[in-house]
């Protein structure tokens, strides 16, 4: 397990931990739902690891607030030229749910009935048909018998369904 995460927000990267919640510039999401932000490097218990896969990072907006006013002041001496305007940043408070966790596999389905259709091949199938391309199939097509160019579009239809080579099977079937 991850110790601690770097990841990237608005153009600025953060090192977090589980738990933590951090102030980063307003996030599009809104408050209460979760997002994964981009996880830059993945560290803890002396190993590290740069740009991981399969690594996120969950993160929680819990609330949106105004950073502190800054006051901005400019005059020239000697002229009676002041201004003042001022500045507060919108921000989001964040919580970071999980760091490397791994998503839940898909359950697998059954293997119950695998490749049925490999046993259900038919027997005037030409040798080797299910590893050719298309362009094997429109050459080799003219020198079959007509029993198997009917296996090999029976078969065809029911299971690669290619284009190309239906068609090169049927102009065969017709001629």
């Amino acid at each position: 397990m991850a110790g601690y995460a770097i990841i990237s927000l608005g153009g600025k990267q953060y090192r977090v931990r589980e738990g933590e919640r951090i102030l980063v510039d307003r996030v599009a999401t809104e408050e209460g739902k979760t997002f994964q932000p981009e996880v830059l490097m993945l560290g803890g218990d002396g190993t590290f690891e740069l740009a991981p896969k399969g690594s996120p990072v969950t993160a929680k907006v819990v609330g949106s607030q105004l950073g502190e006013k800054i006051r901005i002041g400019k005059y020239k001496a000697k002229k009676g030229y002041r201004r003042k305007t001022g500045f507060r940043a919108k921000l989001s408070q964040i919580e970071i749910q999980t760091i490397g966790a791994k998503r839940a596999a898909a359950p697998k389905k059954e293997a119950a009935a695998p490749k049925k259709e490999a046993a259900e091949a038919p027997a005037k199938l030409p040798r080797g048909y299910p590893d050719m391309t298309v362009k094997d199939i429109a050459e080799k097509a003219p020198s079959w018998s007509p029993e198997q160019v009917a296996a090999a579009l029976e078969y065809e239809r029911a299971h690669a369904k290619r284009k190309g080579a239906l068609a090169a099977l049927e102009s065969q079937e017709e001629k």
